[in-house]
């Protein structure tokens, strides 16, 4: 009877997790792909050590673990391999900072807008990462701007009353450090280009990774146009003023 009651008490933590989750990130309801993930990376946070360490430092240890994987897949050799070890561990530690503030009672609004930083800014690391491995500049220019502008609108659109986050796109975060690992990992095992073109690796993510951009903000412009409020809330009657001629 213990054991159920335990089995149970833990489905219940998981749930409200999920639900502390969804409330962080503008309601939205996590796939089943999303609940895997958010459950691997909840247990971690329950770890003693992992739990004890403030969720803005480990948003803060992801940018330096992107930065760390730009400077190591610029050696070349077999060092972009580490790289794209490293850029996982930037989805991990993405996830992670999350996942300690909601089991820690720690979760607040400042540290949301810290997270939301510490993303972008991983963003243009990532992107600076696909120049190194040889992505031509104007390409990591252009997906980079594309991505600022897809979380730009998103964060405007709340501010304007969306109630949601708008749409989940294909343009969000892990298909950006899945774009990046499979770059540097292929720029390692791979160094000739992709199999049948010869085309580098860091241009083909790169250029992906503006496809999917493009096609991520168009889809999150139709959702955000469908649930922003047609007007601003109600500021209450206007006083009279007497008409100056």
């Amino acid at each position: 009877m213990r054991r159920v009651r335990d089995t149970l008490g833990r489905m219940s933590e998981r749930g409200a997790d999920e639900r502390g989750w969804s409330a962080l990130h503008g309601g939205l309801t996590p796939s089943t792909v999303v609940r895997v993930w958010l459950r691997g990376v909840q247990r971690l946070a329950e770890v003693g050590p992992v739990s004890r360490v403030p969720p803005d430092a480990l948003s803060a240890a992801g940018i330096a673990v992107a930065a760390l994987a730009l400077g190591v897949a610029a050696a070349g050799g077999w060092w972009p391999a580490l790289a794209a070890a490293l850029v996982i561990a930037v989805g991990v530690l993405d996830g992670l900072d999350g996942a300690v503030a909601l089991h820690t009672g720690r979760a607040r609004p400042l540290g949301a807008v810290v997270d939301a930083m510490a993303d972008r800014l991983g963003d243009l690391l990532l992107a600076a990462t696909l120049a190194v491995l040889g992505a031509p500049a104007a390409w990591c220019v252009a997906a980079g701007t594309l991505t600022l502008l897809h979380e730009y609108l998103r964060a405007r659109a709340g501010a304007a009353g969306m109630p949601g986050a708008g749409a989940v796109t294909v343009a969000e975060r892990p298909t950006r450090l899945a774009l990046v690992a499979v770059a540097a990992l292929g720029t390692a095992v791979l160094p000739a280009g992709t199999p049948g073109t010869g085309w580098g690796w860091g241009t083909v993510s790169a250029v992906g990774w503006v496809a999917v951009a493009a096609a991520g903000l168009v889809h999150l412009w139709v959702g955000v146009a469908r649930q922003v409020p047609r007007r601003f809330p109600d500021a209450g009657p206007t006083p009279d003023v007497p008409h100056q001629p």
